[in-house]
């Protein structure tokens, strides 16, 4: 299997099985001297974990980081940094029954006809569990942002199903297990994720994510922009069928003269673009929004196939969650860290530092 690689000059190497004894990450281009200590970790892993809730998968893992190489004295040595983490909460016999089996919507079937074998196991590699370690790369990016340019990175789930968040209170997010923005909908919400969990099936979500601080500059015009690489990144996660940039999608029904974000002296009128324009950050809010579809792993008896061909009635029994787009605001916050990291240091290395390129436009 290649492409397990993310990133050019900050590039993120995971490795790792859902069922497997560890998974871990290599990140190689990571800048010299920042504080990096195990327990910086556990927040974000947290944040992400199943069995924060009755709302999510009951797999309880202690997601331990590990630091392995590329910190000394507590900060990194700018040689490569790798973590790892032990799987301590497998229970593999929950697939002993499908191990031939192809799960409808799952990447079984494809895995089995590319490889010609797979570890049925929690989905072996395609599972969820690999994004632990784009979590954990993304708290030392999120850091280094911060210390040096400011960037701040939310995310939030503004969509479960057929409801949709009302308004947007910032501080009521970490508040409650769905990352929601509008306190007065918890309550629903509980009650119809638990008949939903009661009935064994599962339902899609919507997350809209910003990242604040970004100077102008970062991107580049054809291959390297920005914003496509901020969707590329977003539809590697798991279950992400659709990802937005800005208005995204709504721009079809705009017009020129209302989609165009205007300039003043003191600054663009809009930011319908999203903080991206021709690939490259504006200064504005960076805006991106993603959908993920419900899991296939569910209750409801539904028509597949075995590896010999046979059609089969299949269930899929287990700890699994019915709705994935739950857990998944800290990956979305990864995956727009490790981008802007990434392309922060594209940027350094090609025009040199902030102060150089003030020094030049004032010339």
């Amino acid at each position: 299997m290649s492409s397990n690689t993310f990133g050019k000059l900050f590039a993120v190497t995971t490795f790792g099985e859902s069922h497997g004894p560890a998974i871990g990450c290599v990140i190689d281009g990571c800048p010299p001297g920042i504080a990096i200590s195990p327990e910086d970790f556990t927040a974000d892993l947290q944040r992400r974990a199943t069995g924060r809730s009755r709302f999510t998968s009951q797999r309880h893992e202690a997601d331990a980081v590990e630091i392995l190489s590329g910190v000394f004295e507590g900060r990194s040595t700018g040689t490569p940094i790798a973590l790892l983490i032990r799987n301590t909460d497998q229970r593999s016999k929950d697939y002993a029954a499908i191990g031939a089996q192809f799960r409808p919507g799952h990447a079984d079937y494809t895995y089995q006809h590319k490889y010609g074998l797979r570890d049925p196991r929690g989905g072996g590699r395609s599972s969820a569990r690999e994004t632990t370690m784009r979590v954990a790369a993304a708290v030392i990016a999120k850091r280094y942002l911060a210390e040096n340019f400011g960037v701040r990175v939310q995310a939030w789930v503004d969509q479960i199903g057929p409801y949709v968040a009302q308004r947007f209170d910032e501080a009521a997010i970490e508040q409650n297990p769905f990352f929601w923005p509008d306190a007065e909908q918890v309550p629903v919400l509980e009650a119809y994720m638990d008949g939903l969990r009661k009935s064994g099936d599962s339902v899609g979500a919507r997350l809209s994510a910003q990242a604040t601080g970004v100077p102008v500059g970062w991107g580049e015009p054809i291959y390297g922009k920005l914003d496509a690489d901020i969707a590329s990144a977003l539809m590697s996660i798991n279950a992400v069928k659709a990802v937005e940039i800005g208005d995204g999608v709504a721009v079809a029904q705009q017009r020129g003269s209302e989609h165009r974000d205007e300039m003043t002296r003191d600054g663009f009128s809009s930011n319908h673009a999203g903080g991206i324009l021709g690939g490259i950050s504006s200064g504005q809010t960076i805006v991106a929004r993603m959908a993920i579809k419900p899991t296939s792993s569910v209750l409801v008896p539904g028509r597949s196939t075995d590896v010999h061909g046979n059609e089969i009635e299949i269930v899929t029994r287990g700890r699994h969650d019915p709705c994935v787009g739950l857990r998944a605001a800290p990956i979305m916050e990864a995956m727009i860290a490790l981008v802007l990291m990434d392309h922060a240091l594209r940027d350094r290395a090609q025009c040199g530092p902030a102060w150089h390129r003030r020094a030049l436009d004032e010339r």
